[in-house]
């Protein structure tokens, strides 16, 4: 691992200087400038005194300390940290996608088409009505889709009191509902990992709205019941939301919309190509039931005979976004579905739960599982029976060059990793990996220290977390030792 570069402010010598224009004309004054004198900063406090060389050296030693999906593996389950084809890259850098949000519509008839396309795309992979693809990310999504239900409801003259939800669900769910005016009742999963019918009859109430499941589950594990709990849903009156966070584990095999799903999200920024994380842009898009689809926020991109046109109209809850979400997310989905083609798009899905398989068969022996049931894109082990806790583990993988898997997530399991491979890794990348755990998982036993004291080889050793989120330092303060 490379060494932790010296702070800049240490490396600054007085006069040194990483720039160079042409002298200030002689006509140029104070009074053709737009600020005034007092609003106008002269110098910078401390600041670092470098030549360019230096500046560029230290940055790239800075991003070479950073781990990321093309520099290693990265097992983060549930969020879904996927290799991303840099085709798709390429293409959302074109120039000639490149426009103002404020151009008009005669002007960016491609772009729209773009978004159309996509639109009608991911219609036929999940079977819903209609989608909007304005919301910049997952859990705005399932707000947006909160919103739709409650404007429905409310049509209909009562907009209802209560949102159920799985306690293995995402956790976003709980606060999309609570912020669109609803109160929370979580509903405890079976032994097998999944909702009983019989278990949610017991919470239906008139007062329901909706319940709020993430399928297949955040133990990895499909929802079998959900034609079931649908039915008994809109029997009551109720709709039924699906997290397709998840997406990527049966898209090309199974369209919620056949399920009787009502609303649903998906994420573009993980099953659809952009790599989720590191404060990047996302994509949340909503899509509904057609009996809900005069509902969706506005605009709505719309074909006709003279071209492509954003259309508004009174039924939808209004703007979600400002302009319409973030659209070189878009392009690369877009890039992404059309590579595979229809024929591809269901390997994806059968890929990823191979590889996730794969890991759950050759580390089960040594690991625990408190849900044995089948599972798909992701597999949940437990740090149960270990002398060492699931912290220590995740630690010690950053000594052999692999991101940390999902820690003490779902909150139903104790000690919970969250093991997601993705369909994106080969063979070879996954016997590493647990060639690698097993080797851990041996040092638990013989040599615990190694694992508590962990990481061992990287920049910086192990930070209190805890004290790091408490007490902020976002800034370098010259001190009195300086």
């Amino acid at each position: 691992m490379n060494k932790l570069p010296e702070l800049i402010f240490n490396i600054s010598k007085e006069g040194k200087v990483g720039y160079s224009f042409s002298p200030v004309p002689a006509t140029f004054t104070d009074d053709m400038i737009a600020l005034d004198g007092e609003y106008r900063r002269n110098d910078m406090e401390d600041f670092p005194q470098l030549s360019e060389v230096e500046v560029v050296r230290h940055y790239t030693q800075l991003a070479q300390l950073n781990h990321s999906v093309d520099s290693g593996f990265y097992p983060l389950g549930s969020c879904t940290m996927k290799y991303n084809p840099k085709v798709n890259d390429t293409v959302a850098s074109l120039d000639e996608l490149s426009c103002h949000p404020y151009a008009p519509i005669s002007t960016v008839q491609g772009n729209l088409e773009i978004m159309k396309t996509l639109d009608e795309w991911l219609c036929k992979i999940t079977g819903m009505g209609g989608f909007t693809l304005a919301p910049a990310a997952g859990a705005h999504g399932e707000f947006t889709g909160m919103k739709i239900i409650r404007k429905h409801l409310s049509d209909k003259g009562d907009p209802r009191k209560i949102v159920l939800i799985p306690d293995s669900a995402h956790g976003t769910n709980p606060a999309s509902a609570h912020f669109s005016g609803y109160e929370i009742k979580e509903i405890p999963s079976n032994p097998d990992g999944i909702l009983d019918v019989e278990t949610l009859e017991k919470y239906l109430t008139p007062d329901v709205a909706a319940l709020m499941m993430t399928n297949p589950n955040t133990l990895g594990i499909f929802e079998k019941n959900i034609s079931k709990i649908a039915e008994k849903l809109h029997a009551n009156g109720s709709l039924l939301y699906m997290d397709g966070a998840n997406m990527n584990a049966f898209m090309g095999i199974v369209k919620p919309g056949d399920l009787g799903v009502d609303v649903l999200h998906l994420n573009l920024h993980k099953t659809f190509s952009t790599p989720h994380g590191g404060g990047g842009p996302g994509s949340g898009p909503v899509g509904v039931a057609a009996h809900l689809v005069q509902h969706l926020p506005v605009p709505v991109i719309t074909k006709t005979n003279d071209g492509y046109h954003a259309a508004y109209f009174n039924k939808g809850i209004g703007r979600v976004k400002n302009f319409y979400g973030n659209f070189l997310v878009m392009v690369r989905a877009l890039a992404y579905i059309m590579a595979l083609g229809k024929e591809n798009i269901r390997k994806v899905a059968e890929d990823a739960v191979l590889n996730a398989n794969y890991i759950r068969k050759n580390l089960e022996d040594v690991l625990n599982l408190q849900y044995s049931s089948k599972t798909l894109h992701e597999v949940v082990f437990s740090d149960k029976g270990l002398n060492v806790k699931t912290l220590d583990i995740a630690k010690r993988l950053l000594d052999f060059g692999i991101h940390p898997f999902t820690v003490y997530f779902p909150l139903i399991v104790h000690g919970a990793m969250m093991i997601e491979p993705t369909e994106t890794e080969s063979r070879e990348t996954l016997d590493e990996f647990i060639s690698v755990m097993r080797a851990i998982l041996k040092e638990a036993q013989e040599d615990p220290e190694k694992l508590t004291s962990a990481p061992h080889n990287t920049p910086v050793r192990r930070l209190d977390e805890v004290l790091a989120a408490r007490q902020l330092v976002l800034r370098w303060k010259k001190t009195e030792e300086k």
